[in-house]
This record gives structure tokens, C-alpha cells and sequence, in this order.
């Protein structure tokens, strides 16, 4: 398989997503008054963004193959990490575990996707800082509602190993599909700098995402990450990583010790 396609959301498309709960958390708001008060007022601020502004994802669908705790993606080398915990009694899982060896000889799949909103929404509003904070906490929102739709799509029509999925909202906030989304940034793929790889693959820039020296994206309101159809795949945190796994993970990415050191620094153990 191989899919690459840019898909344009328009804001109104992607409210229905929207998962609230960390717009609250956000705000510091737990009262269900004042929660149902500043959703009214967000509502009627994301119809006004939409009439301005897009929200963009691209993804890819390829074929893909495990190397150990590496994936090989069309012919491209994606370095991951493997957890290490003292308990015995439970698998040290790396996302490469739920993508076929290469050494069956044959292809899996897997997907690589990125999703952003234009980047006005994080720059027309600088001058005044209430709706400056209000329109980021909402493009967060849409970036991420954008993942949920797209991966919605390619499970049930791209990729389309669940095309009898039915599921409500609610259902696809609380992960009950097949296969998992991990995001970078997040406990399974905590490296950001592993953006450079997946935009290697994705070309970020064809959505207007900028990358830092340390692979954080900008847009700020933006998601990037895999999508893993396995049906025992799920998700994890790789948590405090070692010294000979940095040594591995340094050898495996191509990069000295010294920059994985600050990739990986809030990974490391307090003496690494």
C-alpha cells in the first residue's frame, strides 16, 4: 500500500469532535454552569474562525515492516523505544511489536499522519490576549479533532481494515476502535525530534508545519504521529529509559549521544 493524501477540514466539519474535556481542564473550569457558559461562547467564537480559517491533515499509508525495535517505512528508518520496568511478570512493549517482522517477508502497513490549523489562528490574535489565549486552547482542540476524523477515515475507508466500525463520539474519545494513534510527544513516542523522520515521510511543510531544532511543531496546534492497525496494540508509557538503550537508540537514529541526551532529557534517569 502506499496512500499519501491532504485532506481540508472546515471548522464547522470538526466542532461535533471536539473533545471538551481538556478545553475545561484548560480553563481551570469544573462548575457545570460555567462549563456549559464558556462552551455557548466558544461555539459561537469557532463559527466566526470559520469563516476565515481551515484546518488541514495529511497522512500516509505504507507499507511497513518491524526490525527489531525499529519500523522500516518505504525504505526509511523510524527508530523507536522499548519500555524498561523491573516487573518481570509484565512485556516491556515498543510500538515496533505490533508490526509484522521483517523477517516473515511480508509487508504490513502502517500509517504516519500530521494535522495543523492555518497558522493565522496563532498569529491574527496576538494583540489581545484573552481571545489569543481562547483561539489557541481552540485550535489545540481542532488539530486534534482533526486526527480523530481523519483516523475515523482511514480505518473505515483508506486503510479500511474496519469498515463495519460503528462508533459514537463519545466511543471514539474514549479509544474503543481497533488499532491506537499514538501522538509524538505522548508516553509511546516521547522523542519529538522523531518529527524529522516522519517528515521525511509526510513532508510537513505541504500543511504549513514548521519544525524547531528539537522537532516541536509549529503551528503549536498541531499533531503528528502513527497509526497502528493491530488489534492487540494499545498504548503505553516507555517511562525512564537506561543508559545501554540510549546507546542503542543513539546508534540506531545516527546521532550523537550528546543531542539524544537532550531529545530524550526528560526520559533519562536523574544520573544519565
Amino acid at each position: 500500500m502506499n496512500k499519501r493524501e491532504h485532506i481540508i477540514y472546515s471548522i464547522r466539519q470538526l466542532i461535533p469532535y471536539i473533545n471538551w474535556l481538556y478545553f475545561y481542564h484548560a480553563w481551570q473550569v469544573s462548575d457545570s454552569a460555567e462549563k456549559e457558559r464558556l462552551r455557548q461562547e466558544a461555539e459561537e467564537i469557532l463559527f466566526q474562525l470559520d469563516k476565515t480559517y481551515r484546518v488541514h491533515a495529511l497522512f500516509l499509508l505504507a507499507d511497513a515492516n518491524s526490525d527489531g525495535d525499529d519500523l522500516l517505512v518505504q525504505g526509511v528508518r523510524l527508530p523507536l523505544l522499548r519500555q524498561q520496568h523491573t516487573d518481570s511478570s509484565k512485556p516491556c512493549l515498543c510500538l515496533s511489536d505490533f508490526v509484522r517482522p521483517l523477517s516473515q517477508g511480508e509487508s504490513d502497513v502502517v500509517g504516519v499522519f500530521a494535522t495543523t490549523v492555518d497558522a493565522g489562528m496563532e498569529s491574527d490574535f496576538r494583540h489581545d490576549d484573552y481571545m489569543r489565549m481562547m483561539v489557541q486552547l481552540l485550535a489545540d482542540r481542532l488539530a486534534e479533532a482533526a486526527a480523530e476524523v481523519m483516523h475515523l477515515r482511514v480505518r473505515t475507508a483508506d486503510w479500511g481494515y474496519a469498515p463495519d466500525e460503528q462508533l459514537s463520539i463519545a466511543d471514539l474519545h474514549a479509544e474503543k476502535f481497533q488499532g491506537i494513534r499514538p501522538a509524538v510527544g505522548y508516553p509511546s513516542l516521547p522523542d519529538t525530534s522523531i518529527n524529522f523522520i516522519l517528515s521525511q515521510l509526510l513532508h510537513f511543510q505541504d500543511i504549513g508545519i514548521r519544525l524547531t531544532e528539537s522537532g516541536a511543531m509549529r503551528p503549536h496546534a498541531s499533531v503528528s504521529g502513527l497509526m497502528l492497525a493491530h488489534p492487540a496494540s494499545r498504548y503505553f508509557s516507555v517511562g525512564k529509559i537506561g543508559e545501554d538503550q540510549l546507546h542503542s537508540y543513539a546508534k540506531r537514529r545516527g546521532i550523537p549521544m550528546e543531542l539524544v541526551k537532550t531529545f530524550l532529557n526528560a526520559s533519562l534517569f536523574p544520573d544519565k
